[in-house]
């Protein structure tokens, strides 16, 4: 069961890599003496990702930096992940409250979970973990029991979390809650891979994190990337093209990992006021934006805000330049 939902997800975004290459391939690019992107994929932050290089102005050779930023996304994955025993998220849960050490990377990424925890008003919040453990959305199909869920829920808030920036420590005043960086990490490390790559001489990239998108320039011939929303529970339908350039492109979406139990959907994108799958008016939403981490942190927000709270807490805040799409029943909204 685990192999083969592993492999559904596989192609899933094997579809949009290739739409995403296709798309591009018919530009009459030139990516340093390729006639065409040289491309990696690999399975990663639990995901299958791939980085399609267009061109560059260093003297590397493409496949040896596009190795060198799978090493890094692994890095990453290992400081960030709370299913890796020693990483700095698992020893921060480990602690049980306890004044714990991190690197810079893990500050930042916490300190950004907080500013949208805080903006959201706690419907995105990287304490989740506690409810989070409990559901199995990639070989389960059975909820967990309601006394579980109450019990869980009690130790999320992101009030919890104390950091001294000086120290460079975290620290959870309930020694029972826990971190799960799973609604921004991706966004985070796609930002990250995007300024490794210009410090490598790229200058015209896609990065695919299991759909977590990240374009580096345009097109070598100066257009724009084309970039697809996909049509949610399909295999792979594209219901809208983007023509984007340089920008991030997220969604979250309650057909990503989801199982039946009678005949109801459980989705994985989890509700912090009730521990269960947010019950939202529409199948995902789409975050056009600079950075990655903003559109990952701001698609997990807006599915679990609903449409119309969702659209008030945008009207509120300071996004800068930001398209949002909402998609239900196979139609897309554009707002904001």
């Amino acid at each position: 069961m685990r192999y083969k939902r592993r492999m559904k997800n596989y192609k899933r975004h094997a579809v949009l890599c290739v739409l995403l290459c296709v798309l591009s391939l018919f530009s009459g690019c030139v990516s340093k003496g390729y006639g065409k992107p040289v491309s990696k994929t690999d399975f990663v932050l639990d995901t299958v990702a791939t980085i399609a290089i267009y061109s560059g102005s260093g003297k590397e050779d493409f496949e040896t930096v596009l190795k060198d930023a799978f090493d890094e996304i692994r890095r990453y994955e290992r400081l960030f992940s709370a299913e890796i025993r020693d990483s700095d998220i698992s020893r921060i849960n480990e602690a049980h409250g306890k004044e714990t050490k991190v690197s810079l990377e893990t500050m930042e990424l916490i300190r950004l979970s907080l500013k949208y925890s805080e903006l959201s008003n706690g419907a995105f919040d990287i304490t989740i973990r506690p409810v989070s453990k409990l559901w199995d959305f990639k070989g389960g199909n059975k909820p967990p029991k309601d006394s579980e869920i109450r019990e869980a829920l009690s130790h999320v808030g992101y009030r919890n979390i104390s950091l001294n920036e000086e120290e460079c420590t975290v620290t959870l005043s309930d020694p029972k809650s826990e971190l799960d960086p799973g609604g921004i990490a991706k966004g985070y490390i796609g930002d990250r891979i995007k300024e490794f790559l210009l410090d490598r001489g790229v200058t015209s990239a896609i990065i695919n994190l299991g759909g977590n998108v990240v374009l580096i320039g345009s097109k070598p011939d100066g257009s724009d990337f084309n970039v697809g929303i996909e049509k949610p529970f399909s295999d792979g339908e594209m219901l809208k093209s983007l023509k984007l350039t340089d920008l991030s492109v997220v969604t979250s979406g309650n057909y990503e990992r989801y199982f039946y139990y009678e005949d109801r959907l459980y989705h994985h994108i989890l509700d912090t006021a009730t521990g269960y799958p947010v019950e939202s008016d529409m199948d995902s939403v789409t975050v056009v934006s600079r950075y990655s981490a903003d559109g990952d942190a701001l698609s997990t927000a807006l599915f679990c805000l609903g449409r119309e709270k969702g659209k008030e807490f945008l009207d509120k805040g300071d996004f800068g330049e930001l398209k949002v799409f909402f998609t239900d029943s196979g139609t897309v909204t554009e707002y904001y």
